[in-house]
């Protein structure tokens, strides 16, 4: 027998509803009685015959209890959170487990005040239980799906060993899985899927998605360059941030402050890349950079960074020395890494202890002991270093030298018979040596434990399929360095655009060097006080070129432009 309408009261959130004509009362309690109800919860029951809209009820409800909103279709539910909770609580509350971080369990729930809820699936869960509001309707198929699929739900991406730290763990996205017709068909899923391809198909290095007033706009840095890529509805902007909060294990609730995080993709047949994720509150919403890092580009050969022949000598002579600092400077992008990397996969044998500090560590390497900067637990480059000294090390590698605490730890191990590869950011090779003397580090120190100080750019290489000669001003050339007598019987060449370089007239890379080895000369300049005017003064009377001698070499090869050499040149 039918429950009598007027026995029967309806809850808060209802009632609020009906005082704030979203509802109607009448009709909510002759739904309240209605045989077909079962036990379903009467607010999920009125979404499900209309008489209460969910946008609206999620809108009212977070404005209500100032909670943030969650669109679930943006969400790849983690089939092995799902494991974790009776299955008969899900289906009896309506909730759904969005993620875990540490010890706390981020909650899908349509009503935040089921507190019954809450403490039934923190007992059944023994963690601490956080409420995130999503559409009733939305919640309701998820469930059914999560109850009914089975692994169905979480087809693309795989957890990592449940030993793994939850904070730093990353998921495994496998783009070569098919859609199969579930939740992962949201346009926002899709989405991301589609962009992730897209630019490591293109071979970018950072993705840009940039929310505005009246704009969503994604852009691509291709050969060091950003690029419009394309401009997805503004629709898309929360649901592509919450999608990608998710899958770095962050805080989807938190809008305020910034946040960093990981992603791994897999590729078919097997290549594996890391993105390294930025998100930053802006006056329109959050702006996210990826970082693609690729292990590949810890495995480029010497012969393809771009050296000249008597560059790469010195650097192959520097990297064999039993002992001493090797500088490498440049700006940041400017392949100062790959460079590093590849001077480590030359030097790892396996007979020697190889150890680095690096804030993060981008791209692991099998045989080197590779270290996370971790400034908020004391882990600094300065404590990594001094540990390296305890553990026997042959070769150590320092991320970067930003203090004078890691610089005279750093010059003490390379005085002490250890090779050390650091990096540091200066204009040019001669700057470096002078930085470190402004550090604080005693000149007799810097000249007995720098052996070589190498600087750096990456400058685009012209499309081998569409470059052609242009006629430049000899003017011009001289202005930018050419001597006279250069100019004969060539003629520059130019970017022209074509399907093989996306229109852009070039396709690659290559690196310009400016690589001093420290000499004898340059060791007396350093203790006598001397400035970085003196050291390139001396470094170009033993034939060092700069990195715009370099650039102007590659000109004339054919290899790059005048104006990229210009543009990434211009301080030399």
């Amino acid at each position: 027998m039918a429950a009598n309408p007027e026995q029967i009261t309806l809850t808060p959130v209802l009632r609020a509803l009906v005082s704030n004509g979203l509802g109607n009362e009448a009709q909510l309690l002759a739904l309240a009685s209605d045989p077909g109800r079962g036990k379903k919860p009467l607010l999920f029951y009125a979404v499900e015959k209309g008489a209460v809209s969910a946008p609206a009820l999620m809108a009212h409800l977070s404005q209500r209890y100032n909670m943030p909103m969650l669109d679930l279709d943006a969400v790849m539910i983690d089939d092995l959170l799902i494991r974790r909770i009776d299955k008969n609580l899900m289906s009896r509350y309506f909730v759904l487990p969005l993620s875990k971080r540490g010890e706390t369990l981020y909650l899908a729930m349509a009503d935040p005040t089921d507190f019954k809820a809450v403490e039934d699936i923190k007992f059944n869960t023994g963690l601490q239980v956080v409420p995130i509001l999503v559409e009733a309707n939305k919640l309701m198929r998820a469930v059914n799906l999560a109850n009914n699929a089975g692994t169905g739900i979480d087809d693309v991406f795989l957890e990592k060993s449940s030993d793994v730290n939850t904070d730093d763990a990353q998921e495994e996205f496998d783009l070569s899985k098919d859609s199969d017709g579930t939740v992962d068909d949201a346009p926002v899923v899709r989405f991301v899927q589609q962009l992730l391809l897209d630019a490591i198909q293109r071979g970018v290095s950072d993705i840009h998605l940039e929310p505005y007033e009246k704009d969503f706009r994604v852009r691509y840095r291709l050969d060091g360059v950003l690029q419009d890529a394309l401009h997805p509805p503004l629709a898309l902007r929360d649901g592509v941030t919450s999608r990608l909060k998710i899958l770095c294990r962050l805080d989807i609730s938190e809008r305020r402050l910034p946040q960093d995080g990981r992603l791994r993709v897999r590729v078919p047949p097997a290549r594996v890349i890391d993105f390294r994720v930025s998100f930053l509150p802006t006056s329109f919403g959050e702006t996210i950079v990826l970082r693609l890092l690729d292990p590949a580009s810890s495995r480029v050969p010497i012969e393809q960074l771009g050296f000249l022949p008597e560059q790469r000598k010195a650097f192959e002579e520097a990297i064999h020395r039993p002992y001493g600092m090797i500088l490498v400077t440049g700006p940041t992008g400017s392949g100062k890494t790959t460079t590093l990397y590849t001077a480590l996969n030359i030097l790892n044998t396996g007979d020697c202890n190889i150890s680095t500090a690096e804030d993060p560590v981008e791209i692991p390497v099998y045989g080197i002991n590779q270290v996370n900067i971790n400034e908020r637990i004391g882990l600094n480059f300065a404590a990594a270093l001094r540990s390296f000294l305890r553990q026997d090390p042959d070769i150590i590698m320092v991320g970067e030298v930003r203090d004078l605490e890691t610089a005279e730890t750093a010059i003490k191990a390379a005085q002490t018979g250890h090779l050390v590869l650091a990096t540091l950011h200066t204009n040019d090779a001669p700057q470096s040596l002078t930085r470190l003397e402004n550090m604080g580090i005693p000149t007799y120190n810097i000249a007995g434990g720098v052996h070589l100080v190498m600087a750096q750019r990456l400058a685009r290489k012209l499309c081998t399929h569409c470059k052609k000669p242009v006629r430049i001003p000899d003017q011009a050339l001289v202005e930018a360095g050419f001597a006279a007598d250069d100019l004969q019987g060539w003629r520059p060449m130019g970017p022209t655009g074509c399907d093989e370089c996306n229109k852009t007239g070039y396709k690659g890379r290559t690196g310009l060097y400016q690589v001093m080895p420290v000499s004898e000369a340059m060791r007396e300049i350093i203790m006598r006080g001397g400035t970085a005017i003196d050291l390139a003064r001396q470094a170009a009377s033993e034939g060092v070129l700069t990195m715009r001698q370099n650039g102007l070499r590659r000109i004339k090869e054919g290899i790059t432009s005048l104006e990229e050499v210009l543009r990434v040149t211009n301080l030399q």
